[in-house]
């Protein structure tokens, strides 16, 4: 199952993160399938690819509790009815 989650980037003190989808089963910072956006918790900035996120939920792709949240702050899924 791919699961879209947060890949750490940046040093220290300077955070930053790219929401990738990456199958279950593979470790935290491993290879991603695709990176369909990023985030920057120090301005807040989000980038999204929205038509890549939609696919892989339509699919079955759960999300974790944090990109769950950035995905309800850029309001994707008021976009299309999904679970």
């Amino acid at each position: 199952m791919v699961k879209p989650r947060l890949k750490r980037y940046g040093g220290k003190q300077r955070k930053t993160y790219r929401i990738i989808a990456i199958d279950v089963q593979s470790r935290q910072q491993g290879k991603a399938i695709k990176e369909v956006g990023c985030y920057n918790p120090r301005n807040g900035q989000i980038q999204l690819d929205v038509s890549a996120i939609i696919s892989f939920l339509k699919k079955g792709a759960q999300t974790t509790e944090t990109v769950r949240d950035i995905l309800r702050r850029a309001k994707v899924f008021e976009q299309v009815e999904v679970n």
